[in-house]
């Protein structure tokens, strides 16, 4: 869900407001500043909220190969290069948020959340080739009733576990097969928030999962697909650390076991909030400040992925959706991991 006022809008009403919340509607905590290195052409969908969710793929044998797969939402699917330039689109109509795994034999297999049918969710599946960089259409996977929203994968060995967030909190655990002439899923578990509820990310180190709920909050739940469906909330929506609405959400691991971070859209002071995943706590935020390219303001979806990503994004790279970009449609922005992690004093 899209904010009309930026942060700057929101002070004079902010004034106006004093003493009728316990919560402020401009954050009290400070945000380190970066600054992108790159960004993508503009979706082709103008005037609109547009540009939603990138999901990553990591060249490993030429890094700077690397592709950037995402939803133009009103239309289909974009692939980057990491100049940030549209290699390829595929008009699937309108997906919303989209995830990629690299499945070895089964190659890399991308999923976005299909919401063509607002009753009827459904999960398109795709291929993505990176030699002529394109996706090849696999099929769609019914997930039950309701929108399609969020969307996040996980690899459990050889099965590749889809979680699809329903826009009203819902979310549906699908184990995908893969291996037949059409793809399949099953619906293994349901887990349930109260709300409005869109991105998430799964920790196959960890079996953890991470769902943002709108006006409330991050969630932690256990990712296994026969553990408990109870989820523990990891950072509330305070006005401080983190305002509504929360959008996007990453993992950036390092190390093994629970080591990293988890990244959270503050779209509401167009902002991101990180915290430590191996006991929850409070690490600092950031925000993307214009230099030779522009700012980003009310991002909807987020990505990170470690590893080297040639000269310009050594140690990871970091990319937000645009949701003002003016005079162009909206885009995504690339950011170096390492420059988040020296402006909060990372190590």
């Amino acid at each position: 869900m899209k904010h009309l006022l930026t942060a700057a809008a929101l002070l004079p009403l902010a004034a106006c407001m004093a003493g009728k919340s316990d919560v402020p509607l401009v954050p009290t905590t400070p945000a380190a500043s970066v600054q992108a290195r790159g960004e993508t052409d503009a979706v082709g969908t103008a005037n609109a909220d547009a540009a939603d969710d990138p999901a990553i793929w990591r060249n490993p044998a030429d890094p700077a190969a690397s592709l950037i797969v995402a939803t133009d939402k009103k239309a289909g699917l974009h692939v980057y290069d990491l100049a940030g330039k549209d290699r390829f689109f595929i008009d699937v109509g309108q997906v919303n948020n989209v995830d990629l795994k690299d499945m070895g034999p089964l190659g890399i297999i991308v999923a976005a959340s299909d919401r063509n049918d607002r009753k009827n969710a459904r999960l398109a599946l795709f291929r993505l080739d990176p030699a002529a960089v394109k996706l090849i259409p696999l099929g769609t996977v019914p997930v039950g009733a309701g929108e399609a929203y969020g969307l996040c994968l996980m690899a459990d060995g050889t099965t590749l576990h889809a979680f699809n967030v329903i826009k009203d909190g819902t979310i549906r655990q699908v184990a995908l097969d893969l291996t037949g002439a059409t793809p399949t899923g099953t619906i293994v578990r349901t887990l349930k928030l109260a709300t409005q509820s869109e991105g998430c990310a799964a920790d196959a180190r960890t079996q953890r999962l991470y769902v943002g709920e709108e006006n409330v909050g991050l969630w932690r739940f256990d990712a296994r697909a026969d553990g408990p469906t109870d989820g523990t909330l990891v950072a509330p929506v305070d006005g401080e650390r983190l305002v509504a609405d929360v959008e996007g959400v990453t993992l950036a691991p390092e190390g093994t076991g629970t080591g990293g971070y988890v990244i959270v859209s503050s779209q509401g002071d167009n902002a991101y909030s990180i915290y430590r995943l191996s006991d929850d706590s409070y690490v600092g935020r950031f925000r993307i400040a214009a230099g030779s390219i522009g700012a980003t303001e009310e991002t909807d979806g987020i990505d990170f992925a470690p590893g080297d990503f040639g000269p310009a994004y050594p140690g990871g790279l970091f990319v937000a959706q645009d949701g003002y970009n003016p005079p162009r449609a909206q885009n995504f922005k690339y950011v170096a991991w390492a420059d988040i992690k020296a402006a909060l004093g990372i190590e």
